[in-house]
């Protein structure tokens, strides 16, 4: 009888320190939420919700501290109504040209396609007060001209890309082809030389385009001609007109002038007679 009671309380004993376990574990106020890992074809969901991002390398020592309290924080992330991620800027080297992430590990907060760095304490607990408390509206928002949606981002988005492809490229030249290392430099270099080249090309058949030099600038005096020649017979009549009357107000001056010097000289003459005629008397 004493046995039967010991396995009847035993039997009601292990679920009890189950449901024990459970009520006072970690996880018995916030709710496990899995980390969404974002690539570059997907960090679009970003722009709509409210975001955590974590900026990671595997390598990093400071990343991989942080690991367990990130896991952690994500368990909140139902309660909180938040959304929990991660990048791997190793495998998505366009994200971290479009978040400009110059130290590891980065951490973004993002809520309705507003971008804020944080700069706070990285535990679980500083991370729950920074959204439960709303002190993400203290940071001050990244400016649309370097926000990850920005032209200016996407270009650096595309750079970075185009590195880890060099990169890649290189790689497979040295391992899995066998080239020499100097080869390798060599191919990229005469790449490098031949886009120059074209690119080149099309900027001065673009600028000859928009703007083409003196020689090859119609005169405008033809088409006025070819368009308007009865306007051009109008202004010819004019300055013959007008020249002309030049001529004629010449040939008036001419006369006038010629007039005043005759009559100038007849006063002299007769002035002549009339000083002798005083001088006789005086005498």
């Amino acid at each position: 009888m004493a046995a039967s009671v010991r396995r009847c309380a035993v039997a009601w004993l292990v679920p009890a320190a189950g449901l024990l376990a459970l009520l006072t574990g970690p996880g018995a106020l916030g709710k496990r939420s899995e980390v969404t890992v974002l690539t570059d074809g997907t960090w679009r969901q970003l722009l709509q919700g409210e975001w955590m991002i974590e900026f990671y390398a595997p390598w990093c020592p400071a990343c991989q501290n942080l690991q367990p309290e990130w896991e952690k924080f994500a368990e909140w992330g139902e309660d909180l109504e938040i959304n929990i991620a991660k990048v791997d800027v190793t495998e998505q080297p366009g994200l971290s040209g479009r978040f400009v992430i110059t130290a590891l590990p980065t951490i973004y907060h993002c809520k309705d396609g507003e971008f804020r760095r944080y700069q706070g304490q990285r535990t679980k607990n500083d991370f729950i007060s920074f959204i439960s408390d709303q002190e993400w509206k203290s940071v001050e928002p990244v400016s649309s001209w370097f926000g990850p949606c920005s032209v200016l981002m996407s270009s650096m988005s595309a750079l970075f890309q185009l590195s880890m492809w060099i990169r890649n490229c290189h790689n497979y030249f040295t391992e899995n082809v066998g080239m020499p290392v100097w080869g390798s430099y060599a191919i990229f270099a005469l790449a490098t030389l031949f886009s120059g080249l074209i690119l080149g090309l099309i900027m001065v058949f673009l600028a000859d385009c928009l703007c083409p030099s003196k020689r090859h600038r119609p005169q405008q005096h033809h088409y006025q001609k070819k368009l308007a020649p009865e306007s051009a017979r109008l202004l010819k009549k004019l300055d013959e007109e007008q020249e002309a009357d030049e001529e004629d107000l010449s040939d008036d001056e001419a006369e006038d002038k010629e007039l005043a010097d005759r009559n100038s000289s007849t006063n002299a003459v007769r002035q002549r007679p009339v000083n002798l005629a005083a001088a006789t008397d005086k005498s």
